[in-house]
This record gives structure tokens, sequence and C-alpha cells, in this order.
């Protein structure tokens, strides 16, 4: 989830220009994190010191990736162009600090923008971790990117998703892949998460990325397609409830676009539960682990929870989101009821039941 509120501006290196400090590059980065997620800000607050900079820095890293990828304004060539210079910032400082040149071909929202014009300062942070965190940060980004820069070339006139096998092969490329970063985070920074408990947890956290990215990309139908210029919503699902991309949010085919979603809404509940299960492998003794996974799928419970109960997805301009009211309800609650599984899982069967806010909320 992303957020438009404006924090004042971040003081970014202009492109081309050598970073002053690593402290400098480090309170941009924290300052630029609540500009393009203001969810994920939250959570990466609940995190020990350790994990603190190397989950922010990986996000930040992703969401650079993300914006060249999903951006309108550059053809696919230049787009995988831009995807391979970023990887080449990993190996090379003086690339990283000029990557932010690119914004000149870019048409992505400000904040965005001012995130990519920070690459330089980001790539800093990155190389002020120890050896073992960037091998993490670096072997699980250059596997999101290089399957970006597949799927850019593959569709060159924006996303149409065809089957429900690429709609998965997409969900692993993007967030599949993110979750294995965090998992060898934990691992490399958590001595709650021996070799034991991280075995068990590479069971499921590819379900734990994909389970977020399914649930978003079933909220976000409309924006997509409208603003994005963007359909995952696999053909083969569409076509067999007598629909396809072309007429997503046309009323009179819109009972069977809720149709076709029916398979998506079954494959996010089921890793809804992996999802979980994921969680409750956690030790209770890695807690603040624990709640900063806790709160996206909390999140996602409840989106789900409405998007079963609702076409507003499927309308043009619509979009649907649970309420600010709830979330602050969900950080409280998530925060103080994930130490064992069993007030985690009465937590989650409460958020499916109906919207969770306190008195006079």
């Amino acid at each position: 989830m992303t957020s438009r509120r404006k924090t004042g501006p971040v003081q970014a290196v202009r492109p081309g220009e050598r970073v002053a400090t690593p402290t400098d590059a480090d309170r941009a980065s924290r300052l630029i994190l609540p500009r393009v997620s203001r969810t994920f800000a939250l959570g990466v607050k609940m995190l020990p010191p350790k994990l603190e900079a190397p989950v922010r820095i990986g996000y930040l890293l992703c969401r650079i990736a993300d914006t060249i990828e999903d951006d309108l304004a550059a053809a696919p060539e230049r787009k995988a162009q831009l995807l391979d210079e970023f990887l080449a910032c990993f190996d090379d400082p003086r690339l990283a600090e000029e990557f932010g040149l690119c914004i000149t071909a870019l048409s992505s929202a400000d904040e965005y923008l001012e995130l990519v014009a920070t690459t330089g300062q980001v790539f800093l942070t990155y190389r002020m971790l120890d050896e073992p965190t960037r091998f993490i940060l670096r072997r699980w980004i250059t596997e999101m990117v290089q399957g970006m820069r597949h799927f850019v070339l593959e569709h060159r006139h924006g996303i149409r998703i065809a089957s429900v096998t690429e709609f998965r092969r997409y969900c692993y490329v993007v967030a599949g892949t993110v979750g294995h970063l965090l998992t060898d985070l934990w691992h490399e920074h958590s001595g709650a998460v021996g070799d034991a408990t991280y075995a068990r947890l590479l069971e499921d956290c590819e379900a734990f990325g994909e389970a977020l990215q399914t649930v978003n990309i079933l909220k976000d139908i409309a924006w997509d397609c409208e603003q994005e210029n963007a359909i995952y919503i696999p053909a083969d699902l569409l076509g067999a409830a007598g629909s396809g991309h072309d007429a997503l949010l046309h009323v009179e085919r819109r009972t069977a676009n809720r149709a076709a979603l029916e398979p998506l809404m079954r494959l996010a509940q089921d890793d809804i539960e992996r999802a979980l299960r994921y969680i409750e492998a956690i030790p209770a003794t890695a807690l603040r682990i624990r709640v900063f996974c806790v709160l996206p799928i909390l999140f996602a419970v409840a989106t789900m929870r409405d998007l079963e109960q609702s076409d507003a997805m499927l309308i043009p301009g619509g979009s649907l989101k649970i309420s600010r009211a709830e979330v602050r309800a969900l950080v409280v609650a998530g925060s103080t009821s994930t130490l064992t599984n069993r007030t985690l899982r009465w937590l989650v069967e409460r958020v499916r039941k109906r919207p969770f806010t306190f008195a006079g909320s």
C-alpha cells in the first residue's frame, strides 16, 4: 500500500552529485520511506534495530525497481535498460550516484520520482551493511529485477496476464522473492530463528509474500486498468466466465467478471492460510519479527473480507480500502495479540467476521 501523504521534502542529492556522508544517506532513506509506503513504515518500526536498516533498505531498492517497471512513459527497451543499469549499481558506486538521472524518462508520481532520485543514497546505505546482509539483498533483488525485465519485454503494450500459471509466476517474481529475502534476513540476524525454524519458514515464505500481492491485485483492479495500463486478472479465467480483458470494467459483464475472480479469491485465502502458518513458526522470542509479519496479513484478511462482499474494484474509478480506524485498531491489536498462536488465530477469525475497530472509532 502506498501513501500520497507529504512529510516535507527529502534532501536528495542531485543526480551525479556525490553523497555527502553515510549519515545523510541513512537519514534520507528514513525520510523517504513513509512517503512511498505509510503502512510499511509502520511495520519497520516494530523490528529489532539489527533488522530495521536491512529491511528498510531492501524495501526501498525493490520500490525503485518497481517504479521503473510500472512507469508508463518509458518504452519497454528503455525500461529493460534501466533495470540492467539498476542491477549494475550493486557493483559500481559511481553508477548508483548517477542513476537518478533516469527520472527524466519517467512519469511516476512525485514521491516515486524522488525515491529514484535518491538511488545513490539508498545504495550508500546498502554498502554500509555487513557482507552477509548485502549478499541476501542482492541475491533476491537481482532475481526480482530479472523477472521484472522479462515481463516488461514480454508485455510491450502493458501487462496483460494470460493464465493462472503466468499470474503465479508474476506474483513470485515481485513478491515471492521478497518472502525469501525477509526469511533469510530473519535467519541471519535473529538468534531465535535457528536452522530448524528457518527450514520450516522456507516452506511458506513464498506464500507469505504472494498472499499480499494477490490481495493488492484484487483490490486495485480498476486502478491498475485505468491508471497503470495493467490487467493482472488472467484472460483464461475471464474467458471461461464469458468476458475478457477488454470488458473487465464493463457493467454488463460485471457478473461474469466477478465470477472470474473466484479462483483468485481462493488462491489468496489459501496463501493467507500458509502465511499464518509462516507466522506461527516464528518463535515467540522473536516477537518483533512476528508483529512485523502479522500487520500486513491482518490488513490482507480485512481486505479479503470486504472484497468478498463488494464489486467496487470492478467499477471504473472504484477502489476498496479498509478504513483508517480499522488500520489503527489492527496495529494496536496486532502488536499485542501475537505472543501466542492461539490469540493470533482468534484475532484473525474476528477480523474475518466484521470490521475490527475500537468503541467510538
